[in-house]
């Protein structure tokens, strides 16, 4: 089981058997609420801001749905982890633009606050993560009704939904290669 605290919090794709339900009980005794989410980030990541006729991001998921994403990748809740699930997410729409995904790093990279901010690390995790999905198989997971899906394995979600745990795995282990001072990049391959 993950531990109480977010900075360590990590649910890896090993743990397969683990339902969809179970692993949001379990993130939600680490995770932020969405109240804690600052404007900036909501404004960029959520749809309830989108503005009808413009996409400006692609792949834009509620908090809820977001953290499903998180399960279904194998991520912690760390800044590695959510420049892949963010990435990765937008990926899977495959409509992704070189200036979308610009505007997005630098806004992530200048205009986020805190501990959401993004180090050049985190981009390049990142644009990786867009690049992943965009060969990857998975369908949209923005498009996903994940509410149907609560009580089904993350090892069966992750088949279902094309998500390949073997590219993601031979990523992880590259990410780790690149970052053995990044404590999300290592704990991945658990």
């Amino acid at each position: 089981m993950g531990t109480t605290d977010w900075r360590t919090w990590h649910l890896p794709l090993s743990r397969g058997t683990t339902t969809l339900a179970e692993g949001l009980a379990e993130l939600a005794q680490v995770g932020a609420g969405q109240a804690e989410i600052p404007f900036i980030v909501q404004l960029m990541e959520n749809p309830r801001y989108d503005i009808p006729g413009l996409d400006l991001i692609h792949g834009a998921v509620d908090l809820v749905n977001h953290d499903c994403i998180h399960l279904l990748l194998g991520r912690g809740l760390l800044q590695k982890d959510e420049a892949f699930v963010i990435g990765f997410t937008m990926g899977s729409t495959r409509k992704v633009s070189g200036i979308e995904e610009t505007l997005f790093t630098a806004i992530a990279k200048h205009l986020y606050p805190g501990i959401f901010r993004f180090d050049d690390n985190d981009v390049r995790v990142f644009r990786d993560a867009v690049r992943l999905a965009w060969i990857s198989a998975c369908r949209r997971l923005d498009r996903v009704d994940f509410t149907r899906l609560s009580g089904h394995p993350l090892g069966e979600l992750r088949a279902e939904l094309g998500i390949e745990t073997d590219l993601l795995t031979s990523y992880y282990r590259l990410e780790a290669k690149r970052h053995p001072d990044s404590p999300e990049s290592l704990r991945l391959l658990d």
